[in-house]
């Protein structure tokens, strides 16, 4: 990964390929009645689960889905935003961990 700047369909294509070699699923999000989800609910072998929202380098997440972060973290599960080559790098040790 040399570059830092990652577009969000390189970043989201980088996890769904990371998480299959390492004998998970990231499933695509969607939900007609609350908005705001992560993009991907990366399920892991032991029953290991992360929600990750995926932005372009140099975007963040909106209002809504900070609220929606701060609901899934209260309720005990790993959220992570990745935007970069570095904070991919660092779900990718995670998810190895």
């Amino acid at each position: 990964l040399k570059s830092d700047t990652m577009s969000e369909k390189l970043l989201e294509r980088k996890i769904r390929e990371a998480a299959k070699d390492l004998g998970g699923i990231a499933l695509k999000l969607w939900s007609q009645s609350l908005t705001g989800l992560p993009d991907r609910l990366i399920l892991m072998p032991g029953g290991r689960i992360w929600f990750v929202e995926i932005k372009s380098s140099g975007k963040k997440p909106t209002d809504r889905q900070k609220a929606v972060h701060g609901i899934l973290t209260r309720l005990g599960f790993r959220v992570r935003v990745v935007d970069s080559a570095a904070t991919l790098q660092d779900l990718l040790l995670e998810l190895t961990a």
